[in-house]
């Protein structure tokens, strides 16, 4: 009687009398029938761990994702499934738990939300990948897609093979694929989650030629790892790249999520974490469990140009055009790669300058460090660097380190960008992500890596980050910017902040959060002393 009623109102033009249920019968994927649960939100229907690909365990253990198993009757995707195998912050490599969920290597699931009434209604689909590094999962409370499907977007979320897991090659896995590859599991099992929804999202009313790739950190490392792959070719239409994008001659791509690798160097690595495990052989291999692999190899996997999945590097793909012409956005944060809050100081001084965290560079707070840090970054051009970048004491020392942090991490997006339009057509965006979230740690913790991630998802609830009216009104502008680009591959509409697309002459990006206008990327000595040394720096 709904679906009469439903198909009789839309005959006649009625849309505002259609009853607010989304989705309230089972959907029809290849794979089977699928019925979801209400969001908080009963307008929001969310089915939850849905497999896209069977799981890689025993003999499939290293290889690429095989076709899910279909199943009778109907599915009740009303939970999670399990995330896949990595170390959790606090405890020994892989043992634990992450907000009730379990681990296990039969991983490979994705969730949707979606407030369409029925299949065939054709919303933009929005595709998050979640970063790695210990506690990442995209079942994770800060990605839940219910406000952000609010904006009339099909939400998936998916979980993926990473580390040892994601990305171990050995001359054995090599030449057992008759590609002569291995160590892309990672990005396989994007692609495979990407041609799931190729089959599938019209069921949930989601367009499958519509597709936006987003995510952060290592998460927009893979999807830019997609853009450069041919296998991935035709599965989105565009892509968000938060806190991932960097020009190919700025030596800071090899100290965050761009870092790459060779096949003949990831190859190494994997014979060395076998002899370190004892083992011989590949089946001796497989059969380890997964936590013995974790415990050895708890850091996430360096992403892998194998000459198949990714056949060439940012540098020669970008030379070559031969980049999925996809648009773009691609931002940053500015309190991340070793910047930090200026009300952080004296909790920074207080514990010297140590070493780089997971290989990326940490604040400065002492006039030696800074001299130390000019040398090892800047060798000849060193006191060039401290005549821009001052420092009479340890306060100014710090203030100049982070203005150096935040003005080359403007500079390399507007480069990057550069390098990747000089080929692509498809418009570009830059942002610069300045507003840090509420709670007891905003002191201290700034716009830190990350933190943009809740506005993007206009999710209200992180926890100890209670949102204040100013937040909220953030989360709407920052939520309608990601999904109207994704609807329409612009973030501008009515009533938002006007934001212009790059065009190689306007030196500038977007401010998102504090305010939300265009910016100057830096002062006109400094950005000329970057682009200067940038170009005694190897392509990457």
């Amino acid at each position: 009687m709904k679906r009469i009623m439903a198909s009789t109102l839309l005959a006649v033009g009625m849309h505002w009398a259609l009853p607010a249920l989304a989705l309230s019968e089972p959907v029809h994927i290849d794979t089977g029938l699928l019925s979801g649960v209400p969001g908080n939100d009963p307008a929001i229907t969310a089915f939850k761990g849905v497999p896209y690909a069977a799981a890689p365990v025993g003999a499939l253990r290293w290889r690429p994702p095989q076709p899910p198993l279909a199943w009778q009757g109907v599915r009740s995707a009303d939970h999670f499934g399990p995330i896949c195998p990595q170390p959790v912050a606090g405890g020994r490599g892989g043992l634990g738990r992450i907000e009730g969920l379990g681990m296990s290597e039969d991983c490979l699931f994705l969730n949707v939300w979606s407030g369409a009434k029925s299949a065939g209604e054709h919303r933009a689909v929005m595709v998050w990948f979640h970063g790695a590094g210990p506690n990442q999962a995209g079942s994770l409370p800060l990605y839940d897609g219910e406000d952000l499907a609010k904006k009339g977007v099909v939400v998936v979320t998916v979980d993926y093979r990473i580390g040892v897991l994601g990305g171990l090659a050995t001359p054995e896995l090599s030449k057992e694929s008759e590609h002569g590859t291995s160590g892309n599991y990672t990005l396989l099992d994007d692609i495979a989650a990407l041609k799931w929804v190729q089959r599938n999202i019209a069921a949930f009313g989601g367009d499958p030629h519509n597709v936006t790739l987003f995510g952060q950190s290592y998460g927009a490392g893979t999807e830019h790892r997609l853009s450069l792959s041919p296998l991935a070719k035709g599965l989105f239409k565009r892509m968000i790249l938060q806190s991932h994008a960097r020009y190919p001659r700025d030596p800071v791509i090899m100290q965050v999520a761009t870092a790459y690798q060779t096949l003949p160097q990831a190859e190494e690595n994997g014979t060395q974490l076998m002899a370190k495990l004892g083992v011989h052989s590949l089946a001796e291999l497989r059969a380890l469990p997964w936590q013995t692999l974790i415990n050895a190899n708890a850091g996430e996997s360096a992403q892998l140009v194998d000459g198949y999945v990714v056949p060439r590097d940012y540098t020669d793909t970008y030379a070559a055009g031969s980049q999925n012409n996809v648009m773009v956005i691609a931002g940053v944060n500015q309190d991340e790669t070793g910047a930090a809050p200026e009300r952080a100081f004296e909790r920074i001084a207080a514990r010297g300058a140590g070493a780089p965290v997971n290989n990326v560079p940490q604040a400065l707070a002492s006039v030696p460090a800074l001299k130390a840090y000019a040398a090892r970054m800047f060798g000849p051009m060193a006191d060039q660097y401290l005549k821009l970048y001052p420092a009479a004491d340890d306060r100014a020392a710090f203030l100049a380190h982070n203005e150096t942090v935040q003005d080359n991490a403007r500079i390399s997006l507007w480069m990057w960008a550069a390098a990747w339009r000089a080929k692509a057509t498809e418009p570009v965006y830059l942002y610069y992500w300045d507003h840090a979230p509420p709670g007891p740690n905003h002191d201290v913790t700034g716009a830190y890596h990350g933190s943009e991630i809740a506005y993007v998802f206009d999710n209200a609830s992180p926890p100890n980050e209670p949102w204040t009216a100013a937040d909220h009104r953030v989360g709407d502008i920052m939520s309608s910017y990601w999904s109207n680009f994704a609807k329409t591959g612009d973030p501008n509409a009515p009533g938002l902040p006007r934001w212009p697309a790059f065009d190689g002459h306007a030196q500038q990006v977007m401010e998102l959060g504090e305010q939300f206008r265009p910016i100057p990327l830096a002062e006109p000595a400094k950005l000329d002393f970057w682009k200067r040394f940038y170009e005694t720096q190897p392509p990457r």
